[in-house]
């Protein structure tokens, strides 16, 4: 203000001013007044240009709208340190869409799929957005303005989360809101991801609202930006204003890491004087920077998860990302869906999501978002719950392999037939399928998705030397953790231990001959003994010896340009047709076991594991891998999604009905026989 005052006292004295001079009429003189006016106006329009500039960035940072940070298959959920991207107004907000009849789902979820998913986009923006439909008094004062992480995502004055005061102005603000499920009242608390100044609040709320569950679904940087404070201690344990939080146990696994604190509040007694008491954090760790989790099978069992620890006296689960809203309101819709599947056999998605919008604003941020909710309610709805535990699996064997009627097809085939849905994606297979590339590959049908193949160094001046046949697959706790390839072809053995050496592995497992009803299978790409020289790396043979079910050749594996050596174990095991199974489950246990071992002392790098084309007895190796680490671990197994999934990241893994009964039997042995390998893990 003071400024424009300034601007028009100016422009008052250079208007007295040609006023003055102009009191000798003449031509020129004529010209000044004009001039003078319009300069002034000028003046003053920059002033208050300035003024409204300083005032809007005071009061807060510009916001992103949708349009400008648009992708190609939907929105950036979160974007900028301190923005998130608004929804836009809804363009037919009186359209109405009517719960789906779970018989109808899967039809329903490919016409809405079509042209790129145009119905689900349409669906999405006819969602009421109610973000002038409720106040924000509360998270808009001075006081709490910075313990609101996105200054537009705030809480709603009825239905934020109150907290018992602590003795200073606003003390009891917190960035979260409650949601109901879908029969139950307030079941969830949809948060913030934590900043360090609101630590201290976060686990306040978490002993106030008796709250033993907390979903964690981002990570503390995505993108090279802070998306959430890390909130616990790594281990011991730590004072977060009066809360005291230990940390008692964590458990890291492929898809979510799981963390138990016991927590005490340390301050005055009163009200919230009572026993420590035990928190589970259920922290979800695959879903991307950008858009959704490639596959919701980790979602379900994530949610499951939740489900199991979560008691049923215990207060509202605590669920955040970073503002608290797309894949929080992402992950309450699911769990609220299938509490609808069961209760009433139908899905209300549109309606569910327009009833949580006046508890919380902007929940569920993206059509991608939207449109994954429904795949992995199809996805539930398709396939249920084929999770088992070790002690029914006799059972569940018993019932596979029963034929109810003369011409029934048997259990075990028909749970085998259901991954045929698995599709295979042919448009994402373009570099394994270049001409260039083409005589790489053994097989034709089997060549490895552009998202998750290994991707070699680019020799100078060659292009296409980045390829090979070969796809990272997840392990039971690590990302990435096998190389599933085929076997090296005499072209491609120079490419096959540059792999080995560019990605650092220590373990190869070998599941075919040489030779095979007469026909190479593999190219020897190890001396029988001294030295073979590939290229720039030269293999030597250190070590030989022969068990009973299979070889192990210890290598020394040489780099001619980097002049340096590392160690690689070779593990091959016989007797295992290309068609057919290995007569007993016995030996594949042991080699399952020795590979681990050899991985606890290399470092856990990727593990080389191939047949000939690299997926029906590959992929029944790394399905027993993650099968039988997690029987070890939780007692559990679920053959059908692990063989599932492994097929979402190569084609034709597990290829045969056989090869996927063979995966049961295994494990069945290995319970049986449990107690001798009690120290495989």
């Amino acid at each position: 203000m003071v400024l424009f005052l300034i601007g028009i006292s100016a422009a008052v004295n250079i208007s007295s001013h040609d006023n003055q001079t102009a009191g000798n009429p003449s031509h020129q003189g004529a010209h000044v007044l004009p001039s003078t006016l319009i300069l002034s106006i000028g003046l003053v329009f920059v002033v208050l240009l300035t003024i409204y500039c300083l005032r809007f960035k005071n009061h807060r940072k510009a916001l992103v709208t949708s349009v400008d940070k648009k992708l190609p298959n939907g929105f950036l959920e979160e974007q900028g340190e301190q923005r998130v991207v608004l929804l836009p107004r809804s363009p037919s907000p009186s359209k109405r869409y009517f719960p789906i009849p779970l018989d109808a789902l899967e039809e329903e979820y490919r016409v809405r799929s079509a042209d790129d998913g145009k119905l689900f986009r349409e669906e999405f923006n006819s969602l009421p957005c109610y973000y002038h439909h409720g106040s924000f008094e509360e998270a808009s004062k001075e006081h709490n303005r910075d313990k609101n992480r996105y200054p537009n995502i705030l809480p709603y004055d009825h239905s934020r989360v109150v907290l018992n005061p602590v003795g200073h102005v606003c003390s009891d603000y917190i960035n979260a809101s409650y949601i109901d499920g879908f029969k139950q009242k307030m079941k969830f608390i949809a948060a913030q991801g934590p900043k360090m100044e609101t630590v201290a609040d976060f686990w306040r709320m978490i002993w106030e609202q008796k709250t033993t569950t907390i979903v964690m679904l981002t990570n503390l940087k995505e993108r090279k930006e802070d998306k959430c404070f890390q909130y616990w201690p790594e281990k011991g344990c730590w004072m977060y204003g009066n809360m005291k939080v230990a940390m008692e146990d964590v458990t890291v696994l492929v898809d979510y890491t799981v963390r138990k604190f016991c927590i005490q509040y340390q301050g005055s007694e009163g009200p919230r004087a009572r026993a420590p008491c035990l928190v589970t954090q259920l922290h979800f760790t695959s879903w991307p920077d950008f858009g959704v989790p490639f596959s919701p099978i980790g979602m379900l069992k994530f949610l499951k998860k939740v489900k199991a620890v979560n008691p049923s006296y215990a207060g509202p689960i605590v669920v955040h990302c970073s503002a608290g809203v797309g894949r929080t309101g992402t992950f309450i819709v699911i769990d609220s869906m299938i509490d609808m599947m069961h209760m009433e056999q139908r899905v209300d998605v549109f309606g569910f999501v327009s009833r949580i919008r006046e508890q919380r604003c902007q929940l569920i941020q993206t059509d991608m978002q939207y449109s994954f909710i429904y795949q992995a309610l199809l996805e539930y709805y398709l396939y249920g719950d084929t999770e088992l535990d070790v002690c029914s699996l006799e059972g569940h064997l018993h019932g596979l392999h029963n034929t109810r009627a003369p011409h029934d097809r048997l259990g075990l085939e028909e749970e085998f037939r259901k991954l045929t849905n698995v599709r295979i994606m042919k448009e994402n297979m373009r570099t394994g399928n270049l001409p260039a590339n083409m005589k790489k590959n053994r097989v034709l049908q089997i060549i490895p998705y552009d998202f998750n193949r290994v991707i070699l160094s680019v020799k100078r001046g060659q292009e296409f030397t980045d390829y090979i046949n070969a796809s990272f697959i997840d392990g039971y706790r690590q990302k990435d953790y096998f190389i599933a390839t085929q076997a090296p072809l005499s072209h491609t053995a120079e490419d096959f231990w540059r792999m080995v050496w560019e990605w650092r592995c220590h373990s190869i497992v070998m599941l075919t001959e040489l030779k095979e009803r007469e026909q190479e299978k593999c190219f020897q790409y190890w001396p029988s003994e001294g030295s073979v020289t590939f290229g720039d790396y030269t293999v030597e043979m250190s070590g030989d010896s022969r068990g009973e079910t299979f070889t192990l050749k210890d290598l020394l594996l040489t780099c001619r340009q980097e002049n340096r050596s590392q160690h690689v174990r070779h593990f091959h095991f016989h007797g295992w047709p290309e068609i057919g199974i290995p007569a007993e489950g016995r030996g594949m246990i042991d080699i399952v076991a020795s590979v681990q071992r050899q991985q606890q002392q290399s470092g856990n790098r990727p593990i080389v594991v191939h047949c000939s084309a690299g997926a029906g007895r590959t992929g029944t190796f790394i399905a027993l891998s993650n099968i039988l680490e997690r029987v070890k671990a939780e007692g559990l197994l679920d053959v059908f999604q692990t063989v599932k999934s492994l097929r979402m990241q190569r084609p034709h893994m597990v290829q045969t009905v056989e090869q996927y009964d063979f995966c049961y039997r295994v494990v069945q042995d290995f319970v049986d026989i449990f107690s001798d390998y009690a120290n495989f893990k």
